[in-house]
């Protein structure tokens, strides 16, 4: 790799490039396909995302957009990154690897992180954090990570200036170090996520299991590569060829990991239809302000009306009339009355017979 004449695959270019296309050294070229592929589905993904926003219909889930875009954002830097891995380690790449590498896992993780807060609220039937706040949130939590990092490579650019072709035992501890940050947010990420399985409204478990799992094989490949950078590494011929493959392939998995077991399950239920019994904030932040259901006495008078009549009457009864009955007199006598002869005018006349003569 040292001489002149450029490896097979490789026309003339810099040697730092070798990896990118020598044929003889494969693990460059793979890797190479891996980030690329990450990168082409990780673009369609942010597209599909924005065509969905649209059909989205819960509010909760709405709220979750904008960070959704932070995080596959970052997963695209995670790709990208990977490529100042496979180029040697020179004065460029220095700087890009100590910066971007934690940087870029701290936005992904706080994203996550955020997204596990606001499920903790709302499988408890809780509201949720609103957009902005959740907004707020990962960018607090990202830019911590910002500041070690500049930190340290402000205060070290000399000696990443100065590195060639070997990260030896101080600058593998160094890089671990400005990371532990990130590994703080990885198991905050996991002890959070167990949480969501305590509530009692089971649609949004579902979320709290993606997020799970995809805290549960961050925390394997990082434990993983961590202990090979440190011990098991020194233990091969030369441990200098094999620190740029380990944190590249560390990068790639990492990365489809996010894709794989976070991303394309949220956006297949991102569109899901609401259920009133498994959302239960749905009175308050999922169901539009013209369609809420209002409690209380739509009309006044009526109430005036019948405190009056409770003031009045002391055994007031509800929805009686308002009228004053009167009780009838019953009747004595039910008999038909019949019709009385009259006395005819006639009777007391005699003719002719009482003449005298």
């Amino acid at each position: 790799m040292s001489s002149s004449e450029p490896p097979q695959g490789c026309g003339n270019i810099s040697s730092d490039y070798y990896f990118l296309c020598n044929t003889s050294v494969y693990w460059g070229i793979i890797l190479e396909a891996l980030a690329v592929a990450g990168v082409f589905v990780t673009i369609i993904l942010i597209l599909v995302l924005f065509s969905l926003i649209c059909k989205t219909q819960d509010n909760a889930k709405r709220s979750l957009i904008p960070i959704q875009f932070l995080f596959l954002l970052g997963t695209l830097g995670i790709f990208g990154l990977t490529f100042a891995f496979i180029i040697r380690l020179n004065e460029q790449t220095g700087p890009t690897r100590f910066f971007l590498f934690g940087v870029l896992f701290a936005l992904c993780f706080s994203c996550l992180l955020a997204h596990a807060l606001d499920l903790t609220r709302l499988v408890r039937g809780r509201q949720p954090f609103t957009g902005l706040g959740l907004l707020i949130m990962v960018l607090g939590l990202t830019v911590v990570q910002v500041i070690i990092a500049v930190q340290y490579v402000v205060v070290n650019i000399k000696t990443l200036k100065a590195l060639h072709d070997d990260m030896g035992d101080d600058g593998r501890r160094d890089f671990i170090l400005i990371l532990i940050y990130v590994l703080f947010l990885i198991f905050l990420l996991f002890i959070v996520s167990m949480f969501v399985f305590c509530g009692s409204y089971k649609r949004w478990k579902r979320h709290g299991i993606h997020l799970f799992f995809t805290a549960l094989f961050s925390i394997g490949i990082w434990v993983a590569w961590i202990a090979i950078l440190m011990h098991g590494i020194s233990d091969l011929g030369k441990p200098s060829e094999w620190n740029d493959p380990l944190l590249a392939v560390a990068l790639i998995t990492n990365g489809w990991v996010f894709l794989i077991l976070y991303t394309i399950p949220e956006l297949c239920v991102l569109t899901a239809p609401r259920k009133p019994g498994d959302y239960p904030l749905e009175t308050n932040t999922c169901q539009p302000k013209g369609l809420k259901k209002t409690y209380g006495i739509e009309n006044q008078g009526y109430a005036q009306e019948d405190n009056r009549q409770e003031e009045n009457s002391d055994s007031y009864v509800p929805y009686s009339t308002h009228f004053q009955l009167k009780d009838l007199e019953p009747q004595h006598e039910f008999s038909i009355p019949r019709p009385k002869p009259r006395p005819s005018p006639y009777e007391e006349y005699s003719g002719g017979k009482g003449i005298k003569q």
